[in-house]
C-alpha cells in the first residue's frame, strides 16, 4: 500500500457539525476532498444543506445536509439516525459546533456562560451518545473533537470559553479510554487564532489583532486551510494508534 492511500476516505461517511462556515466548512471540504460522503449539521437546515450541494459540486462524493441543534437531545438523535438511514453508515464524527461570547466575569451573565457550555459541551457529549451504539456495533469509528489552545493556556476574559474547551479535551480522554476495547479512536483539534467569522472582532481592532500575534512564534495568524491535513489525518487509518491525543495547531503560542 502506498502509504498515502492510508489517508484516503474513500466509502467513510463523516458527519460535521458546526460544517457551513468557518473551521467546520474548511474540514469538511477536507473530508470530502479525501473521498468520504459528508452530512452537514447545522441549526440551519437550508444552510447545511446549501454547503452540502456545494461540497458535493466540488469534490463528487455524495454530500447532504441536516438541521440540528447539537444542545437539543431529540434533534441529534433523530439527525444521526436520519444520516444513518441516508448513508448506510457514520464512521467519523467532527464534533465542532462551538461560540464564544467574551466579557469580564461580572459583565456576563449566567445565561450566556450556560449557552456556550451547552453548545460546546453538552453538544459534543450528545453527539457522542447519539453515534455510540453505531460504532460500536461496526467496531469502528474516528471521533474529532475541536477544542481550543485555550482548552490548555487561559486568556483573561474567556471564562465560559475557556471551561468550555478544557472540558472538551478531558471528554476526549476520557472517551478514548472508554472506546478503546470497541477500535474506536477520539482525539482533538486545539487550534490557536485563526482568521475566522467567530474572530473577526479581534482581526478588525488593530491593538487586539497585533497583540494576538506577538504570542505567536510564527508571527501570524493562522489560515484555516491550515487545519486540513490534521483533520484528514485524524479522520484516516494513518492515525489508527493515535486515540486520546490532542494535537495543537496555534503557530507555537503553547510551545513558550
Amino acid at each position: 500500500m502506498d502509504s498515502l492511500d492510508q489517508f484516503r476516505l474513500n466509502k467513510r461517511v463523516a458527519v460535521v457539525t458546526g460544517g457551513t462556515r468557518g473551521l467546520g466548512r474548511v474540514m469538511a471540504e477536507a473530508l470530502a476532498g479525501a473521498g468520504a460522503r459528508v452530512a452537514v449539521l447545522s441549526r440551519h437546515a437550508d444552510q447545511a444543506e446549501a454547503s452540502a450541494r456545494e461540497l458535493q459540486d466540488a469534490a463528487g462524493p455524495a454530500c447532504r445536509g441536516y438541521g440540528c441543534d447539537v444542545t437539543d437531545p431529540a434533534q441529534v438523535t433523530a439527525a444521526t439516525a436520519q444520516v444513518i438511514a441516508d448513508f448506510g453508515q457514520i464512521d467519523i464524527l467532527v464534533n465542532n459546533a462551538g461560540i464564544n461570547l467574551r466579557g469580564e466575569i461580572e459583565q456576563l451573565r449566567l445565561e450566556e456562560f450556560r449557552q456556550v457550555m451547552e453548545t460546546n459541551v453538552t453538544g459534543p457529549w450528545l453527539m457522542c451518545r447519539a453515534v455510540a451504539p453505531h460504532l460500536k456495533a461496526r467496531r469502528y469509528g474516528r471521533v474529532i473533537n475541536i477544542g481550543s489552545l485555550l482548552s490548555v493556556v487561559g486568556i483573561a476574559g474567556r471564562t465560559p470559553y475557556a471551561a468550555s474547551k478544557g472540558a472538551v479535551l478531558q471528554l476526549t480522554r476520557t472517551l478514548a479510554l472508554e472506546w478503546a476495547p470497541h477500535h474506536i479512536t477520539v482525539n482533538a483539534i486545539l487550534p490557536g487564532p485563526f482568521l475566522t467569522a467567530m474572530n473577526q472582532s479581534l482581526m478588525t481592532d488593530p491593538v487586539t489583532y497585533q497583540a494576538f500575534v506577538n504570542q505567536i512564534p510564527l508571527g501570524r495568524w493562522g489560515d484555516p486551510k491550515e487545519l486540513s491535513g490534521v483533520a484528514v489525518f485524524l479522520a484516516s487509518d494513518a492515525s489508527s494508534f493515535v486515540t486520546g491525543a490532542a494535537i495543537v495547531v496555534d503557530g507555537g503560542w503553547t510551545a513558550r
